[in-house]
């Protein structure tokens, strides 16, 4: 006599994804235990492990009336739960990357403002020092452009016009410096006051009085037949 089932189709038509185990053991009063549980590989959570397997009891006409429709919502149901546990899983795993490429990001971004802030400090350091030994002119150029360092404008702005006013007097202000600091002519040139007696006055009238006397000693000894 030909049996025929359709227990393995009603297991086809249940919208489950995974493994589904059955285990079925022989219990007391000619009743059967089944444990009915389902198993998704594809899920991540360790915590589908949590998920209890579904427990009937009853006889084999109980089971057989009843098995699938116990047993659909509940495996359906853990089914879908492991689904969306599995996407959590992989959109919290997508958080972490994303995370992860943030936090290189800031790292990077970190060591670049780093070596940026260690160059300026460098490059004002050495700065200070040429203003120190006077070199202000050096000073000046080592103070970095505002094109490098704009976060530092103000900065840059403040010190290079700091510099600048120690050396703008040799620029601007020679003439008058000079003038105001140069030594009398006589001091630097004292043969200019000898050979150019008239600047003194007093001078040339002892050599016009020397050069009278002379004449008129000569005239008095031609009288004289001398």
């Amino acid at each position: 006599m030909e049996t025929t089932t359709n227990f393995f189709n009603q297991i086809a038509q249940l919208q489950i994804i995974g493994d589904l185990h059955i285990t079925i053991a022989k219990g007391a009063e000619d009743k059967l235990i089944v444990l009915v549980m389902l198993q998704n590989e594809a899920c991540g959570d360790s915590a589908k492990h949590s998920i209890p397997p579904l427990n009937l009891r009853g006889t084999a006409e109980e089971l057989d009336s009843g098995f699938f429709e116990n047993i659909t919502t509940p495996m359906e149901s853990a089914s879908g739960l492991m689904v969306d546990m599995e996407g959590y899983m992989k959109q919290l795993e997508d958080t972490k990357k994303q995370s992860a490429m943030e936090k290189e990001k800031a790292d990077s971004k970190k060591k670049e403002q780093e070596a940026k802030d260690k160059k300026f400090s460098e490059a004002m350091a050495k700065a200070d020092e040429l203003e120190k030994e006077g070199k202000f002119r050096e000073a000046w150029i080592k103070v970095p452009e505002i094109h490098e360092f704009p976060f530092k404008a103000d900065e840059i702005r403040r010190r290079k016009s700091e510099l600048s006013a120690q050396f703008a007097p040799d620029l601007f202000g020679s003439t008058t410096e000079t003038a105001k600091t140069e030594p009398p002519r006589e001091a630097l040139f004292p043969e200019y006051v000898n050979d150019n007696s008239d600047a003194q006055g007093h001078e040339t009238d002892e050599e016009e009085t020397e050069a009278e006397d002379m004449e008129n000693w000569e005239d008095e000894n031609e009288d004289q037949g001398y």
